[in-house]
Formats: C-alpha cells, structure tokens, sequence
C-alpha cells in the first residue's frame, strides 16, 4: 500500500558485519520516526525460498471468520512475541487500519437536488483516478501503428486536501455540460477518516491474519520453541471459530531434521547390513563401523569452533563424511583380513594394514577435504556443509588408521584365526593313489611295524 516503502542497500564491502549494520540501522531508525515499524525481508533469493516467499521463518497464523476479532488477537500475541529473546521484525501482515477517507452520501439533500449515489461516486473516480476505471479509451497514431490509453483525471496537486475533495463537480449521469447545473460534492456528502484493511489473506475462504517473527542473535529452533510456549499459553484467548498454526521455514526446519536424523541412523544400518552380506560377517562390519563415532566427533568440533548453527546442510555434510569414513574403513579391515590369513598373527596384521593402507586413505580424504576448502571458507549456504565435511574427514582419517586396526586386534585376540595351508600340487591319478597310500600307511607306523618303503629302499 503507499504507508510501505521498501528500500534495498547495497553493501560495497562483502565482509561487513549485516547483523551489526541492520541493529545500528534499526535502532536508528526506531529513534528517529517514533511509531513507525521498520523491519528488514529477506535480500537474497536462497533465503526466500527457504521461507518459502515469505518474508520471515516463523509465521503465526490465525484463521478464522471473524477477521477484526482475529486482528486483535493476533495484536495480543505480538506483543507477547515481541519480549522473547532473540525475536527481531514481529510484525503483523494484515493492515486493518489503513487510514481512509469515508465519504457518505446524504440522501436527503441528494433526492433535493437530483442527485443518486452513482452520481457521487462516479464523479468521484473519475476525478481521482480517471476514466480509464469506467470507459477506456485508445488513440491510433497512424504513423507508428502503436496504441496508447488515453486517462483523463484532475492532476493529483489540485486534489490534495479535504477542501480539494469537497469543490468536485457532480452532474447527473448521461449530462453533457457542467455549467448548465451542477452540485459540489461537499453538499451532498459528509467525510469521516476510518481504518479500513489494506490487505485482506484469505487461506481457503477463511480470513487469515498472520503474524511474522525472525531471529537475531539466537539460533531460530529455540525462538521457535518459546513461540510454540507462548501460542499454548494464550489458546485459552483464541477467538471462537478460530485457529492458530505456526508454518513457516522454522516448521518445516523442525520436520526436516527429524527426517534426516532418520535417514543418518539409516544409512549407518544399512551400510552395516550391506557390509555383513559382503563379509558373511556381523563382527567384521562392526569393526569397520567404529571410524564413525570419530567422524561425528570431528563434524561437532568443526560447527563449534567455526560458530556454525545445525542446519540441513550441516546434517547432509555429515552424512557425506561418514560415507567416506566407511570406505576408508573397509580398506583397512580388507587388508588386515588378508594378511591375517595369510601369516595368522592378529597384531602383525593390523599394524601391516595401518601401515599399508595410511597413501590411499590419506588421499582419498585430502582431495576431498581440498575440494570442500572453498565452499566452506565462503559466506554462502552451503558453507555449514563443506565445514561438516572437513571436521567430520580430519577425524575419521585419524579413528580410520589408528583406532579401527586397534579394534581389530582386540577383537581377533580372542578368536581363533586358523592360518592357511599351504596347497600341495595334484597330479592326476597317481597323486590320489599316493594320498590313498600314506592314509593306510599311518596306522601302521602307530602299531610299530617298520615302514616297508624305506626297507625297499634299503634293498635296492
């Protein structure tokens, strides 16, 4: 409406603080226009489709019938919203006191002089806002062939006042001439300011009044909490009829972590289960599993020291490195289970794949780490990812190379690991007539009689 004015500032330093310059900006100007809301939308377009359009997180919704009952529920709210810790721009969508001139026809001077209340309000409009409203009207220039609207209105300068509003001309519909007769409007009407909606929401065919909160300072899943407390504290106040729903990014943020927390805890019982099918183990993909715990760790430490919020970028890095940390890890097992069946010591083996496999481990987590260096240096979105990323890496390439051989050593100390026999070369016929030989051979040497082999040898 023309009381909003949108001012868009351009910040020529890309490392300037924006959360210190929109509080100075704001107290500034809170200060200097008193009664005045100043509220700040979101700039970039990742942000707002992350709202989903809409111009904050968290947005309170009253539905119902009565819309001026709804109106000053929601003005309740705001005012209890507005005291929550790290709560920024709690503003309410709807105007319902849009400043307007209510202008009334008096029927009893009217029918005096003829005059109907068509006649007022088409005078009216065509006075404020032209002919275009009721009779549009086009010139052909023949030269260029191009069409323009022709708009015929008095210039807004000479209807400036209630004065101005008063001298319009009323004639009677269908009258060619003003100055045969003619009524001022001021005769046949009576003004009176009034506060009427400037924005009217309708979700369905229900009136909607919504009230917009964003966070400053807090991270938004704790505003969104002390929100949710003070929606149930006020339920008793509701309208009758009426409801209230919060929506909005901060919702929608709550269900998507719930649904990736899901799918990490899946995507680790799935890869173990793809693992026992692979090994015809459960006890070789648990060992592999054990890196995990480090990624994790390395993921937390990363977002604390770099002051990086959970986000759903922060979890989809997460699940990237744990990923990675598991293919790490298998290649380590891999060739601790080969040598162990090679030689049959459980310690020699798991230092031998630590030592083996540090070069394709090393690398594989470098190039990658490399590739997330800038996305997580940056100011973008994605930044919480590539940091997830990185932190979750440095650790699990540690747990990878030292921690999981050390697992595999405690873990086989106690089983049995048979060593590989070595395979004798067959030959045909006669080499499974020799192994039916010293099968029936045995049982002769236990009894004491001489090898009768040796005593042919002997002979000869």
């Amino acid at each position: 409406g023309s009381q909003d004015c949108d001012l868009t500032i351009n910040l020529y330093n890309e490392k300037s603080t924006v959360w210190d310059l929109r509080k100075i900006i704001h107290d500034g100007l809170k200060e200097r226009y008193p009664g005045t809301e100043f509220t700040f939308q979101p700039a970039d377009l990742i942000a707002k489709i992350l709202n989903f359009g809409s111009p904050s997180p968290i947005d309170v919704q009253v539905k119902g019938m009565d819309i001026y009952a709804n109106y000053e529920y929601a003005r309740k709210l705001q005012s209890k919203l507005r005291k929550i810790p790290g709560s920024s721009d709690v503003v309410i969508q709807q105007t319902m006191r849009t400043p307007t001139l209510l202008v009334e026809g008096l029927r009893t001077f009217g029918l005096d002089v003829d005059r109907r209340e068509s006649d007022i309000a088409l005078n009216m409009l065509i006075t404020t806002n032209g002919t275009q409203q009721i009779d549009q009207k086009y010139w052909l220039d023949l030269k260029t062939g191009i069409s323009y609207q022709i708009n015929i209105y008095d210039p807004q300068p000479q209807v400036a006042s209630i004065n101005d509003l008063n001298t319009i001309p009323v004639k009677r519909e269908g009258e060619a001439a003003l100055y045969e007769k003619y009524e001022l409007l001021g005769n046949l009407t009576q003004e009176s300011p009034v506060g009427t909606p400037g924005l009217v929401t309708h979700k369905g065919v229900m009136p909607l009044i919504e009230v917009y909160v964003s966070a400053e300072g807090r991270g938004l899943g704790g505003v969104l909490e002390d929100v949710k407390k003070i929606v149930d504290e006020m339920k008793d106040e509701v309208p009758r009829g009426s409801t209230v729903k919060i929506s909005g990014q901060a919702e929608t943020m709550v269900s998507t972590y719930g649904e990736l927390l899901i799918g990490l805890v899946a995507a680790v019982v799935l890869i173990y289960l793809m693992l026992v099918i692979n090994f015809q183990s459960w006890l070789i993909p648990f060992i592999i599993i054990t890196a995990l715990p480090g990624a994790l760790a390395g993921i937390a430490w990363s977002l604390f020291l770099t002051q990086t919020n959970i986000s759903v970028p922060a979890l989809t890095g997460a699940i990237m490195a744990m990923g990675t940390a598991t293919a790490n890890s298998i290649l380590v097992v891999s060739y601790a289970l080969e040598r162990i069946a090679e030689h049959g010591d459980k310690l020699q083996a798991a230092v031998e794949a630590g030592k083996a496999r540090i070069r394709p481990v090393l690398m594989t987590a470098s190039a990658m780490i490399i590739g997330m260096l800038p996305m997580a240096l940056g100011g973008s979105t994605n930044a919480p990812l590539g940091r997830a990323v990185i932190g979750g890496l440095m650790f699990a390439t540690v747990y990878t190379l030292f921690f999981v051989p050390c697992m595999y050593a405690l873990i086989y100390h106690t089983r049995s690991v048979p060593k590989a026999k070595e395979s004798v070369p067959q030959h045909g016929k006669r080499s499974r007539r020799r192994k039916a030989f010293m099968a029936t051979r045995k049982p002769l040497l236990n009894s004491g009689i001489p090898d009768m082999e040796k005593l042919g040898k002997k002979t000869r």
